[in-house]
């Protein structure tokens, strides 16, 4: 039996979403997105009836945990090896370049602004900040005006670094619970016990779940309906089965989606494949953008000091766009989609759900305190800033594509697949 709270917010939430549902479109010509829709909503019933009880706040963690794994394991299984082409380098740049100097310049600023954090602190700041959110830049990733080379560059980039933040967040949460004597027993070593761990499942998972389900279309035993619920499954039996056997659970769900990407050749021809993974992470990320309303918002505005507040702001500005630049020394790209790739990168579920975790895990010091304000103000802040400027800064790159005819921006390339939310859908249509 639910407790009565728990029951109150369900139906506050489920109406929301209810209405949100009903003028997501009308809504999307004020450029308000889902993410600003739900937690504007969650701040505001906060406002009027006071901050939840911390308890009630964290007991939306297993919701955000398993929104995290479904979307950790469809933005990898929709990024097709097959059908990257010639922005493979690019990719390959942004993600082996790009993606680890921004981790680096964020633990750099969090030592700069906090030289009294401690360093795994500051590890797990400048991860937490790192990944970018697939879901809050679908309107970016879907607007025709945009070169399809620089939407799929930007949807693959965002598909694959938040499953490269999450091992370096975990081992950062592992090694401060140790430091804090919080688990006794637990090390870095096994930190990366649990990784190695998660990886075998998720291979092992994903591999031969997309190889069965192959199998089973090939044969005529199967139809596309139930083959997409068998698609769905994957990430639970990855997420469930590296949890029972104390492997890290996010790591599996990723790694799943990305086996499943290369042993599942037949979902390239299959659309339909990842549309109930799709379908249920949506509803229970808005979920989550409600309680982080709910919680965020009175939390940012009892801990946030002007040090968080640079940090936020050097987050979604120098932390991602230089790395991003350097990173794209050389392809031929010129100086305006630099800029335009380095400021799409908003921060999202990844990043809440990192946060949610460490308050659950670890000791609410002053450091750690320091840090989810961060990270929370952070979210904010991509929250409003990319959701307002994704249409505006879009179509200003597209007109100055068409008037300039960039080689290197407008070469041929695949249209990208990305997560479509609810926003993107309603622009589209």
């Amino acid at each position: 039996m639910l407790d009565g709270p728990v029951v109150e917010a369900l139906v506050v939430f489920t109406l929301i979403a209810l209405v949100f549902a009903a003028t997501a479109r009308g809504l999307s010509r004020l450029y308000v997105s889902a993410p600003i829709a739900f937690v504007a909503a969650g701040g505001l019933i906060s406002a009027l009836t006071g901050a939840p009880d911390p308890e009630t706040a964290l007991a939306v963690k297993d919701v955000a945990e398993v929104t995290l794994a479904l979307i950790l394991f469809h933005d990898a299984a929709q990024v097709r090896p097959r059908q990257i082409g010639r922005e493979r380098g690019l990719v390959l740049r942004l993600l082996l370049i790009g993606f680890p100097l921004s981790v680096l310049a964020g633990f750099a600023g969090a030592r700069w602004l906090f030289p009294e954090m401690p360093i795994l602190v500051a590890l797990f700041l400048g991860a937490a900040l790192a990944p970018t959110d697939a879901g809050l830049g679908a309107a970016t990733v879907l607007n025709p005006v945009v070169p399809v080379r620089v939407r799929r560059i930007l949807n693959v980039e965002s598909g694959l670094n938040d499953g490269l933040a999450t091992p370096v967040v975990m081992f950062a949460i592992v090694g401060i619970a140790g430091e804090e004597m919080l688990r006794p027993g637990e090390s870095v070593l096994g930190a990366a016990r649990d990784l190695a761990l998660g990886v075998a499942v998720g291979v092992l998972v994903g591999a031969v779940g997309g190889l069965l389900l192959g199998w089973s279309r090939r044969r005529g035993l199967s139809t596309a309906h139930t083959r997409a619920i068998g698609v769905l499954l994957l990430p639970i039996l990855a997420f469930a089965t590296a949890e029972v056997l104390h492997g890290n659970t996010f790591v599996a769900a990723f790694v799943a989606g990305t086996a499943f990407a290369g042993a599942a050749a037949w979902a390239d021809d299959e659309e339909s494949a990842l549309t109930l993974t799709e379908l249920l992470s949506e509803p229970l990320g808005f979920a989550v953008w409600f309680v982080f309303g709910l919680a965020a918002l009175p939390f940012v505005w009892s801990a946030l000091g002007w040090r968080e507040a640079v940090l936020a702001v050097i987050a979604l500005t120098v932390v991602r766009m230089v790395p991003v630049a350097l990173s794209l020394l050389g392809t031929g790209l010129r100086a305006p989609t630099t800029a335009f790739v380095g400021w799409f990168g908003p921060r999202g579920l990844a990043s809440v759900v990192f946060a949610l975790i460490a308050v659950e895990e670890l000791e609410m010091d002053q450091p750690l305190r320091q840090a989810v304000a961060t990270i929370a103000f952070t979210v904010l802040l991509s929250v409003l800033a990319h959701g307002l400027t994704a249409d505006v800064l879009a179509a200003r790159y597209g007109a100055w594509v068409a008037r300039t005819m960039p080689a290197a921006e407008t070469a041929s390339a695949s249209e990208p697949r990305p997560r479509r939310s609810v926003l993107g859908r309603a622009r589209a249509s």
